[in-house]
């Protein structure tokens, strides 16, 4: 298979297998493990197709255009170190898709579950084999979003919605200042290319710009890997399912921070700000995880906190800026994910089966229990360094570059013995977790008899289990070559000399770790008591803890600083809303230009058209007239408005901007139309009895809004002369005008700019319209009419409503009278609008139109059938699929950009040429029509869906109160023309 196409499977495979069990039904179980397995063991398979190129010290890269321009190319690259964990990731990905199938309850939406699970697995395989550093600023965000929904899988707990909530707010807030630090290791390097940057470490390390870089990326990693003082949000990820935990915190989220660090290190590590840092952190962490670890009454809060022990054991290895260091710190990011994810299982089956993870609860259960206890007690021995398993030869390793690093202000005196006691803390909660759960008497009041589980849910931790005793026993022949692989893809030819042999002799680290096993069985011996008690560690250790830190900064922000925002700057009226940012945009405007000079350009000016000024004075009236009817009669402010719409129309011809006016005029109608649904849903208007002081307070408001209005307007038209009144050197347009047809293939310069020069800011654009639509739509699904202010009676309501309905029977068919012609002429008009809106769709790329302009003509063909025929009738018929239409729109827009990459040419990137069809000759086809056609369906889906979402919503709130007889309409009756009457 190309290479290109196993990167891109490794990436792409697990999103669209997401997509496939989120498509699933709930109860679809069995088939959304089978398809999950299927993926994960699928994207192993290819890791293992790589495998030969690896161990030749190959890399595998797949290079896409994007914007060449800003030096921002898709960039798939899998060299030694990317495979070991693209293998971690898919690896123990399968394990975990089997252990969840019997994990998970049949009464969870399993389905979705797996489907969070390949998007996280797609998500952690894109940050692995990113070849460009804002691509994986971008997969490392999205790590965080599915991390986020896999801990509040279980959102009915408050303890999983504040869990996930904790997790994105610390690793999504490290996240930003990591993409921060990329841009401006970038900056420095002159490329976002991971090649380039590995191979400008002396550039980097010169620059004066390296240590803010350095802080910024650090912060990324050290957040998503849980280091101190980040590493408080990691214990509250427990609240997820174990399957998550055992993923997320063994093999891939946490670890994406280590590999972070490691796949940097040769060009940032080798200063002493990088020891400092990172060294410090990995320090403090190891002991305050270890020392904490000991006081948990959870099984999975002991792992949680084990498991930020680790990881500061592997940041602190990383930060001693040391070659055998780093190679310690990549065997045990291995021995870790082993011996870490087969004691989650263990947990989980232990909860399964017995119905808590309380160590207060448990004990005896190796009677119960023997095999699960075997196995536990196996993984729970490497994790606290026992020899002949895997965690005892990666913590030798630890030991003796803790005892040869040369370190700044005197640290290499105190590393050695921080090793050690961290290591015998590991010693003393790893014997808790054993003892305490499997040791003793048996259990009393469990909420469930504890029995072994099924055979397949064990596999998972007997294949685990069974690795750390073969890397344990035989580290050279299982690990060695793998670990040589990945080794050398960081370091390149300055591997240093190393030994994965079982035996070294009696050496200082041999005695370092019989010191700490014996330190830390002794430990354990003078604790257990209290720890059978369930006392918590001493309360300097409590008060430090960054949850309490996390916790009253969220309350300062979201509950102090927010009230007093919201109460200075908040309101539920709309105008305050609008003044407030037209007045912002008025400073702004104004900031800009000052101390430049303004004024007319270098153009002479044109006599002023009596037939343009005429114009201008009838859009000017209806403007005024708007904002003075507005006071009295809303129906009549909302005609007027749409005459000073009509005079922009009419401008935009006159200044030669046919494709302007034909937006606006479409426009018009549909905004039109949205204010008039809109109007039944205004405030009344009712007098104040005073002396006079309400209406000069109005009057003064009037005043104020009215100067506002002026300035903004004003302003506007300045800045528009001066801009039509100069001609720079370097005029854009004029690169456009000479580049539309040769490189787009249109004549219409506006049109080949919206959908090739801009495609991609059109693409976002609709994007944002689709999002606003939606969330329009699910606001009006939720919004009902306010009860009356008075209540009444039952029985008197229930007479009351049934006059009101007879009434309105009475007004529909009245309706039904005066609207008969016009719903005759409009259903007539349909298809003709409709093949209007195929006309200026098709001309588009070279004529006035597009799909922007094609789509806002359909919509007001479809709503015109809303307004005369009512909505019962208009869906009978035409049968409306809003939502269809706008993701078709985005997904044909987004296909036509991605097509250009599977020829080699940037996204979105245009075709054009000329077909030669029989009678008819050659004609021109441009790929941007296929976009224009996307942005259609969007427009049509968009337009739509919000237009009568509000339009059932007017029917139902006639329905729903009937407060006067105006209010009370038939079914069948237009929303429309219900509107109008208030």
């Amino acid at each position: 298979m190309p290479d290109a196409l196993v990167l891109i499977a490794l990436v792409g495979l697990p999103f669209a297998g997401a997509v496939a069990a989120g498509l699933l039904p709930t109860g679809a179980r069995n088939t959304a493990a089978v398809l999950a397995g299927a993926v994960a063991l699928t994207c192993l398979g290819l890791v293992w197709t790589a495998y030969p190129a690896m161990s030749a010290g190959g890399v595998l890269r797949a290079e896409f255009a994007w914007m060449p321009g800003l030096g921002l190319n898709l960039v798939l690259r899998l060299d030694g170190f990317a495979w070991l964990f693209a293998g971690l990731v898919t690896g123990i990905g399968a394990l975990v898709v089997l252990y969840a199938r019997y994990y998970m309850s049949s009464e969870d939406p399993v389905p979705r579950f797996f489907a969070f699970l390949l998007a996280f697995m797609g998500a952690m395989t894109g940050v692995v084999i990113s070849g460009n550093l804002v691509q994986l600023a971008f997969f490392w965000e999205l790590t965080s979003l599915f991390s986020f929904l896999l801990i509040g899988y279980w959102h009915h707990t408050a303890a999983a919605r504040d869990g996930a909530r904790m997790a994105l707010t610390i690793t999504g807030a490290g996240g930003l200042a990591l993409f921060a630090g990329v841009l401006v290791l970038g900056h420095i390097v002159g490329s976002y290319d991971l090649d380039a940057v590995l191979a400008a470490g002396d550039r980097i390390r010169a620059h004066p710009l390296y240590l803010p870089a350095l802080v910024l990326i650090l912060l990324g990693a050290l957040t998503k890997s849980a280091q101190f003082p980040f590493h408080f949000w990691l214990p509250h990820a427990m609240a997820a399912p174990t399957p998550v935990s055992a993923y997320l915190h063994s093999a891939t989220l946490v670890k994406a921070g280590v590999f972070l660090m490691a796949r940097l290190w040769p060009a940032m590590a080798g200063t002493e700000a990088w020891f400092l840092i990172v060294g410090t952190a990995g320090m403090i962490t190891l002991l305050v995880g270890a020392y904490v670890a000991i006081f948990q009454n959870d099984l999975k809060g002991l792992l949680a906190y084990s498991t930020i022990s680790h990881l500061g054991l592997t940041t602190l290895l990383l930060g001693l800026n040391s070659e055998l260091a780093l190679v310690a710190a990549v065997f045990h990011i291995l021995n870790h994910a082993a011996f870490k994810c087969s004691l989650f299982m263990a947990a989980g089956i232990i909860d399964h089966e017995t119905g808590t993870r309380d160590i207060r609860r448990l004990s005896g259960l190796n009677r119960s229990m023997p095999f699960t206890a075997r196995l536990a007690l196996v993984a729970a021995a490497a994790m606290a360094g026992v020899p002949l398993l895997n965690g005892f030869l990666s913590k030798e390793m630890f030991f003796a570059e803790a005892l040869s690093v040369e370190a700044p202000l005197g640290l290499q005196n105190v590393l050695p013995f921080a090793a050690m006691l961290g290591s015998a803390f590991s010693v003393t909660y790893s014997l808790r977790f054993i003892h305490g759960a499997f040791a003793g008497p048996d259990p009393v009041d469990l909420p469930r008899q504890p029995h072994e589980p099924a055979a397949w849910m064990r596999l998972p931790v007997e294949l685990l289990v069974l690795t750390c005793i073969m890397v344990g026993v035989l580290p050279a022949a299982t690990v060695g070559p793998f670990l040589a692989v990945a080794v050398r893809a960081v370091l390149g030819d300055d591997v240093p000399a190393y030994s994965l042999s079982v035996w070294h002799g009696f050496n200082l680290p041999l005695a370092m770790s019989l010191v700490a096993l014996a330190g830390g069985v002794a430990l354990y011996l003078l604790l257990e008591r209290r720890l059978r008690r369930g006392a918590d560690g001493p309360p300097l250790i409590r008060r430090l803890e960054g949850q309490r830190i996390f916790e009253r900064t969220m309350v300062f922000l979201s509950w102090r600083l927010a009230r007093r925002l919201e109460a200075t700057l908040g309101t539920r009226r709309l105008q305050p809303q609008l003044r407030l940012i037209v007045g912002v945009a008025l400073l702004a405007g104004a900031a800009a230009v000052w101390g430049r000079g303004f004024g007319p350009g270098n153009l002479p000016s044109s006599p002023i058209d009596p037939v343009l000024a005429m114009v201008w004075a009838v859009g000017g009236a209806c403007a005024l007239g708007a904002a003075w009817q507005a006071k009295y009669h809303r129906l009549a402010a909302l005609i007027l408005v749409g005459g000073a719409g009509l005079a922009a129309v009419v401008t935009f011809v006159w200044f030669s901007a046919p494709d302007l006016a034909l937006t606006q005029l479409t426009v018009e109608v549909v905004t039109t139309v949205l204010l008039l649904l809109g109007l039944r849903w205004l405030p009344q208007r009712f007098q104040i009895p005073g002396d006079g002081g309400p209406e000069v307070l109005t009057r003064t408001r009037r005043l104020r809004d009215l100067g506002l209005a002026v300035a903004a307007g004003g302003g506007l038209a300045a800045l528009s002369y001066a801009v039509m009144t100069r001609t720079p050197p370097d005029l854009l347009a004029r690169d456009f005008l000479e580049r539309a047809y040769k490189d787009g293939g249109g004549t219409n310069v506006v049109n080949v700019i919206l959908v090739d020069f801009r495609g991609f800011d059109t693409l976002g654009e609709i994007f944002v319209v689709a999002a606003v639509a939606l969330t329009t739509y699910a606001l009006l699904r939720r919004f009902r009419p306010a009860p009356d202010s008075v209540e009444l009676p039952e029985q008197q309501r229930d007479q009351l409503a049934a006059d009101h309905a007879q009434r309105g029977q009475g007004e529909a068919g009245r309706a039904e009278d005066w609207l008969l012609v016009p719903s005759t002429l409009t259903r007539l008009l349909f298809p003709v609008m409709l093949v209007v809106a195929v006309f200026l769709l098709l001309r588009g790329h070279d004529l006035p139109g597009g799909g922007f302009s094609a789509g806002m003509v359909v919509a007001i063909a479809v709503i015109l059938q809303y307004m005369t025929g009512g909505t019962d009738w208009t869906e009978d018929r035409l049968r409306l699929r809003p939502r269809i239409w706008i993701g078709t729109g985005l997904l044909v827009a987004a296909g036509t950009g991605l097509a250009a990459c599977l020829f080699g040419r940037p996204f979105l990137t245009s075709y054009f040429a000329y077909a030669e069809l029989p009678v008819i000759g050659p004609v021109p086809t441009a790929s941007a029509l296929v976009f224009d056609i996307g942005v259609f369906a969007l427009v049509v889906g968009a337009t739509l869906l919000m237009l009568v979402a509000l339009a059932h919503q007017s029917v139902r709130g006639h329905r729903a109160t009937p407060r006067r007889p105006a209010e009370v309409a038939a079914p069948e009756r237009s929303p429309v023309a219900a509107a109008g009457d208030d």
